[in-house]
């Protein structure tokens, strides 16, 4: 995202193109959310990993049963908002969190 803004803008306009994409996507997405509420309690919040994690993972139970083309829509729709710039000024926020979950997780 912050290195290669069009890249991101591509991969978002991708988001639920074929059948594949689609439901790969949304089980890739519930590895880390089941992770999250499964090692909640050796994180050092454990209580917003538990909220985090079963937020992503009931959000990408209710993806399977919205129709794809309405999820690819939606995904395009985004594409054609969030900027290029965009992306690469949500980027910090995106590696914040992931160093944070590792911060959270570390002894």
């Amino acid at each position: 995202m912050l290195l290669a803004p069009k890249k991101a803008t591509q991969i978002l306009r991708k988001a639920g193109s074929t059948n594949f994409i689609n439901y790969a996507e949304i089980t890739i997405r519930m590895i880390p959310a089941t992770a999250l509420i499964l090692n909640s309690d050796f994180s050092k919040f454990p209580d917003y990993f538990k909220i985090f994690g079963w937020f992503m993972l009931i959000t990408s139970v209710v993806l399977y049963f919205i129709p794809r083309q309405i999820h690819h829509n939606y995904s395009l729709k985004c594409a054609d908002v969030i900027k290029p710039l965009y992306f690469q000024i949500i980027s910090p926020f995106a590696i914040l969190i992931g160093m944070l979950i590792l911060y959270s997780v570390s002894k």
